[in-house]
């Protein structure tokens, strides 16, 4: 497959299931992916929740709404958004299980075990992952799903492994009961892939191609979960064939820090800028390339947006192309 070469696309199947963790390397474009995503889903009638972790919320610029905070807002026509707060969903959850709003308010208020909560290892990262899973078992008056689909924008890599191990380790350790019981449904969910899956995120270049693999293989074979796709954002249009790339390269003084100072006002500057988009262009081709040899999945691009990155007008673009 060549560069310019439309891939697989996993978009129309996504919308078949309740559940799914959106996850790659920080700066990939995440949340630009997840609101495209919920665009395009919505605009097939289908409710979409987007979930954010506790994040500085970028949400709200992407899709030109009022800031995004921990409870559930419209921000479009059949799209809603939250920014879940970890101390915020385990007081839900407390609730829930205690069930009298006093005897809550005297736990979750009180500062130590606000204190004892933080140093919990998981706890808050179940906090978050359980309150977005626990929308997708919410149910409207009319016994009808509240929200067809759960985009959950997870963190960047690691956090985000870290975040989809605790069910399996709350199953491993912890005795019967209202969290194990949860963590159990959730973890069905997750490992099952007619319900839920893993979308992973990635740019066309080396490091990010490099984190994908792992993160792919990782997820597969420590966690046993469904990835259902690969979105690879910001890939630049082709300017060059591979020989007029290899001919522009040819001259390594062109990739010199001081060839656009010494070519300035010259024609020269053209041929200087043209061998530094074929470089560009070179990673981008074997970074592509070598995510087609390495991973067996639906893969979909999407282009680099230049002026209408991060905004309303670019999120539309996003969405027309899934």
């Amino acid at each position: 497959m060549t560069q310019d070469e439309p891939s697989p696309n996993p978009m129309p199947a996504l919308g078949a299931r309740r559940f799914l963790f959106v996850t790659g390397k920080g700066g990939v474009g995440k949340t630009t992916v997840c609101a495209a995503l919920a665009m395009k889903l919505a605009a097939r009638g289908q409710r979409v929740l987007i979930a954010m972790c506790n994040t500085k919320e970028r949400l709200s610029a992407i899709l030109g709404t009022r800031p995004i905070k921990d409870e559930i807002a419209e921000v479009s026509p059949n799209v809603w958004a939250v920014n879940i707060s970890p101390e915020r969903a385990l007081e839900e959850y407390g609730g829930i299980v205690l069930k009298v709003r006093a005897i809550t308010r005297a736990v979750f208020d009180n500062r130590y075990t606000k204190a004892f909560f933080r140093a919990v290892p998981g706890l808050y990262e179940w906090a978050i992952l359980g309150k977005a899973w626990w929308h997708t078992t919410e149910l409207l008056a009319d016994g009808s799903n509240r929200f067809d689909v759960v985009l959950l924008d997870a963190p960047a890599t690691g956090h985000g492994l870290d975040m989809l191990r605790v069910p399996k380790v709350i199953l491993d350790v912890v005795p019967p009961g209202v969290l194990r019981r949860d963590a159990e449904a959730a973890w069905g969910m997750f490992r099952d892939p007619a319900q839920s899956g893993v979308l992973v995120v990635t740019l066309p270049e080396e490091m990010p191609a490099t984190e994908t693999i792992e993160l792919v293989g990782a997820i597969r074979d420590e966690l046993g979960l469904p990835v259902v796709g690969l979105v690879i954002n910001g890939v630049l249009p082709a300017l060059f064939s591979k020989v007029e790339r290899d001919a522009l390269l040819h001259d390594h003084g062109l990739l010199d820090v001081a060839a656009p100072r010494r070519t300035a006002g010259t024609g020269d500057s053209a041929i200087v800028a043209g061998a530094r988009r074929a470089a560009r262009e070179a990673v981008q081709a074997e970074s592509l390339a070598r995510l087609e040899r390495s991973l067996d999945l639906p893969m979909v691009r999407l282009p680099f947006l230049f002026d209408e990155a991060s905004t309303v007008a670019g999120t539309r673009i996003l969405t027309a192309k899934l």
